[in-house]
């Protein structure tokens, strides 16, 4: 039968072609065309290695085959109607279809919260996660370098949802793309959010990229995916988050401040000359 092997086809070709957009552009924009740039917002002030990128590339490769896998049974069992699947927005209406979306995501969160601390059990650590922590310096490559069994682990959220949460085709994929652009922003090693956002009664609900860099560089600490919930309950932020995120904001923001004020002298030299 054709169809299946299409549609199979066309669910790899998808999960393959968002990663190496989203991952693809914010390597380019921020490790090549704009480095010089957003350097001073670079949370590692250092480059990775050639090597180091070549590896997350692999284990992601390995992760989106893995991944497809389990795409691809888990849409097959919903077409044999063993999901909660429904075909159109209409049959639940367009509230139910915004926060079905929600649910996926505090969901999620709450499974990678719990699924990462497992993770962090030392045999599982060393045999499985220690792949995903070999990237201490992260590009936006490493949000799917995983090794194989956390692959599968990590992509257990789709069935979950799946077999538990009422839901369309569109939700799923909204769903999907906010997961990875948030992982990728995690990743991305360069903080971009403005000075505060990490101690404000409201934003700090919401993870930063230093919150994630610093989980690669520290490991025993800020496990937490899209918001810092769980961190704080579980009283598992490191002791110096928010201070480490105020330092690397003020390290941007007096390189830009220096930037604009040799800009501003060399150009007062030229009006000087030009006269």
């Amino acid at each position: 039968m054709v169809a299946p092997q299409i549609e199979s086809l066309k669910i790899l070709f998808n999960i393959t072609a968002r990663y190496l957009l989203f991952t693809g552009v914010a390597y380019l924009f921020f490790y090549v065309w704009r480095n010089k740039k957003y350097w001073p917002a670079k949370i590692q002030q250092r480059y990775p290695e050639k090597a180091h990128i070549i590896r997350e590339i692999f284990f992601s490769v390995v992760t989106i085959l893995i991944f497809g896998i389990v795409i691809i049974a888990t849409t097959w069992a919903g077409y044999k109607g063993y999901t909660r699947f429904y075909s159109h927005i209409s049959d639940k209406g367009y509230l139910y279809f915004f926060v079905s979306v929600g649910l996926m995501i505090a969901l999620h969160d709450t499974y990678f919260y719990w699924t990462h601390r497992l993770m962090h059990w030392k045999p599982l650590f060393k045999h499985v996660h220690k792949t995903h922590h070999l990237s201490i310096n992260p590009t936006p490559f490493a949000a799917y370098a995983f090794h194989p069994i956390e692959a599968f682990v990590e992509i257990g959220i789709i069935p979950l949802i799946a077999f538990t949460i009422p839901h369309c085709g569109l939700a799923i994929i909204l769903f999907s793309i906010y997961a990875l652009v948030l992982n990728v922003a995690g990743h991305l090693g360069f903080e971009l959010f403005p000075s505060g956002f990490a101690s404000h009664w409201l934003f700090k609900w919401h993870n930063t990229s230093t919150h994630h860099n610093m989980h690669h560089r520290l490991v025993k600490c800020n496990y937490g995916l899209y918001f810092n919930f769980w961190d704080r309950v579980m009283k598992t932020n490191h002791p110096t988050y928010e201070d480490a995120f105020e330092k690397i904001v003020e390290q941007r923001e007096q390189t830009k401040l220096a930037a604009e004020a040799n800009a501003a002298e060399t150009n007062a030299a030229a009006e000087l000359v030009d006269q």
